[in-house]
């Protein structure tokens, strides 16, 4: 019996509950971090955008219906998505609140770097033309 040493029973040290009980902790730890907190925190939001609906905002529903919020209810959201239509949903039915203002900031910041390039290629212009003109001006070809 001595060729299977693993078969025999022994009294567990303390060191050994604690590395069986170890990564256990850690993935509970790892799970709340990454995946339960930030949930909680997205609900959160969710549910003050959902509290603070109010008419004339520019909402987008779950099913991907845009539109205006024309009137506010207790649970319920009247939704204007053409002149003479409009469309009841439950307050959680929205997905998300439409604003205009960071599609002005991408674009602004696409421009700015747009003349940024321009400056940068305005600089680099004088040092490269004479050298590509210089040749096509005096009409040489090189054999």
């Amino acid at each position: 019996m001595s060729f299977v040493p693993f078969l025999q029973a022994g009294t567990p040290a303390q060191g050994n509950f604690l590395m069986t009980v170890l990564p256990f902790v850690l993935i509970i730890g790892i799970f709340y971090l990454f995946i339960i907190r930030p949930q909680n925190k997205k609900q959160k939001e969710t549910e003050k955008m959902i509290a603070a609906l109010k008419k004339g905002d520019k909402v987008i529903t779950i099913g991907g219906i845009h539109g205006v919020v024309h009137q506010t209810k207790e649970k319920t959201v009247i939704v204007k998505v053409d002149d003479s239509t409009k469309i009841e949903f439950n307050r959680s039915a929205i997905a998300s609140v439409v604003t205009d203002r960071p599609a002005d900031v991408k674009s602004a910041k696409k421009s700015e770097k747009a003349q940024q390039a321009e400056k940068n290629d305005a600089a680099k212009e004088p040092a490269d033309a004479p050298v590509a003109e210089e040749p096509a001006a005096q009409g040489e070809s090189h054999e």
